[in-house]
Formats: C-alpha cells, structure tokens, sequence
C-alpha cells in the first residue's frame, strides 16, 4: 500500500494572487494520493531529487504532466471542446476553481489538463500554445469554422511529423492541432 513519505512529502505551491494550491507528492508504490490530481500530473512514478534540491522526474518521462486553460463561460468552452474534439469532461470544484477535466489514462502518452474559470484564470492568444492531437486536420478545422472559431494559423505540413493548424477557441485561446501524416 502507497504512503505520503514524511521525508519526500512537501507542499508544491503556486501563489496566484495570494491563493496558494497544495499539491501532494506521490511516492511510487504507495496509494494514489489525491485521485485525479494523481493521475493528471503523472504522480505515478517516483519524484527524483535533482542536484539543486528541486524535484524531477525521471528522465524517461514527458516534462509537461498538466496543463489549464483559462475560460470565462465553462459550459460555452466544454461545448466547443466537446464538438471540435470529442472530449467528454469530468466536472469538479477544485480550490475554489470550476473545472472541467480533460479525460486523462494513467500510463497514456503525453499530458492531460482542465478548462477553468476563476479570477486568476485569463484567457489569451498570447503565451504559451496548446497542442492537441488530433487524426486529421482538414476536419477539424471545417469543425472549428462551423463553431465559429477563427483559424489563426492555417493547415501547414511540418514534416514527417504531420501537419499543425492553430484556432482561437470559444474563449479567445490560442490552441493548436497536430495531426500524423
């Protein structure tokens, strides 16, 4: 049965306007800490104290285990995800925060994440990009265009690694799609 582990258990906070969110370590072989929180940011492998005294993953592992995006209307946003993507959205109340939850697979490759609104929650084309897979683009963008999203970046091949295509969604996000070739 899984622990916290004292010595390794910590609080991982983020301040965000002076709301501090405590995240748990998970310490490998021992109980899912924290259920979905666990699974969504890859908590089930064991943290590595890095040289500096920060915490890593092991090098095998993909650095980005979640990501939120900001909304102003959750149900508008889980609609357009749902149509654009087939998403289906696990709804919760997280510190305060309404989220919607990505579906996320424990062991799946790549990351998974939330739509949430809250006061520190600003939605933007500027910053970071979001990247979600999808089989193809050409149908997916016909889909963003019917929910009225504008195409930003139009349908551009990237090599042997696919193509990419960016979209502002129902939230004013800048979000990216990339499909295999």
């Amino acid at each position: 049965m899984a622990r916290l582990d004292p010595g390794m258990a910590g609080r991982i906070s983020d301040q965000r306007n002076g709301a501090i969110r405590r995240r748990a370590r998970l310490i490998h072989g021992g109980r899912m800490i924290g259920g979905m929180f666990a699974l969504l940011f890859g908590l089930t492998a064991p943290l590595v104290a890095a040289p500096s005294g920060a915490m890593s993953t092991p090098a095998s592992a993909n650095p980005i285990a979640y990501v939120e995006l900001p909304v102003h209307d959750l149900d508008r946003a889980t609609a357009f995800y749902t149509a654009l993507l087939g998403l289906t959205f696990e709804r919760e109340r997280i510190d305060g925060y309404e989220m919607a939850l990505f579906p996320a697979e424990a062991g799946a490759e790549g990351a998974s994440g939330a739509l949430v609104r809250g006061d520190v929650y600003v939605p933007a084309k500027a910053g970071a990009i979001v990247y979600f897979r999808v089989a193809e683009i050409d149908p997916t963008l016909a889909r963003a265009r019917t929910l009225g999203a504008k195409i930003l970046y139009e349908k551009k091949a990237i090599g042997p690694a696919g193509f990419v295509a960016e979209v502002e969604d129902s939230e004013g996000n800048r979000i990216a799609l990339i499909a295999p070739r």
